[in-house]
């Protein structure tokens, strides 16, 4: 399977750290967060990743290269500045995925998730991991019963932002900016979409604050 990792957002809750770094790139552990999808997807028998970027894209080129210090093929997929949203992007770099299911995963969560056991084949169009709600997401998004998900509230967890896409999944996405929800929740009362539910470890590296406390949490 091929991989996307989903780079290209400017990180505004993170300021300042992400006013000269891509939000990516921070780090976890010592090690940028990138870097730690690049190693697991490796760990998970991909061999080819498309990373997508607009601010600071630059850095995140210059830091992978090709992908040959992580034993994998790196090709980039530029946005122009702003971004092209979640499903503009993927959809923008649908001529590099090509047309079998493929792993995306935000760039902007640390997790251990083992990226090996997500299925290559799919019986819809989209197989989500979810998890528990985080305290700034109690709400959470789609709940699951017997490994299909739904738009019902009730016992909903919280979309992990790891996922395998058919290409099919994209097929009513225009090119420019378009956000993947929409998509979601249309494929979701279809029954095209499949789910499971992670317990380990996982957290949305979206402020400072996070951060820290990831990498104090990950000291101990």
């Amino acid at each position: 399977m091929r991989a996307m990792i989903l780079a290209a957002g400017r990180g505004e809750r993170m300021r300042p750290l992400t006013d000269a770094t891509p939000k990516p790139l921070l780090k976890v552990q010592e090690k940028p967060l990138l870097v730690h999808h690049l190693i697991a997807l490796k760990h998970a028998g991909v061999s080819q990743v498309v990373i997508n970027h607009a601010w600071l894209g630059e850095q995140i080129e210059a830091l992978i290269g090709d992908g040959a210090e992580y034993g994998l093929q790196v090709k980039y997929s530029p946005e122009p500045a702003g971004g092209l949203e979640t499903a503009g992007g993927i959809f923008h770099a649908l001529p590099l995925l090509g047309g079998e299911p493929f792993i995306v995963v935000n760039g902007d969560v640390w997790c251990d998730y083992p990226f090996k056991t997500l299925p290559s084949q799919l019986q819809g169009v989209a197989h989500l991991v979810m998890v528990d709600n985080p305290p700034q997401h109690p709400e959470g998004d789609f709940s699951l019963h017997q490994q299909q998900l739904a738009l019902s509230s009730d016992n909903a967890l919280t979309y992990s932002g790891i996922a395998v896409f058919h290409p099919d999944f994209f097929a009513k996405c225009q090119a420019g900016r378009y956000p993947l929800a929409p998509l979601l929740r249309e494929q979701i009362a279809q029954q095209k979409v499949s789910g499971e539910y992670y317990p380990g470890s996982w957290c949305d590296v979206g402020t400072p604050e996070r951060l820290c406390k990831l990498n104090l949490q990950l000291i101990k």
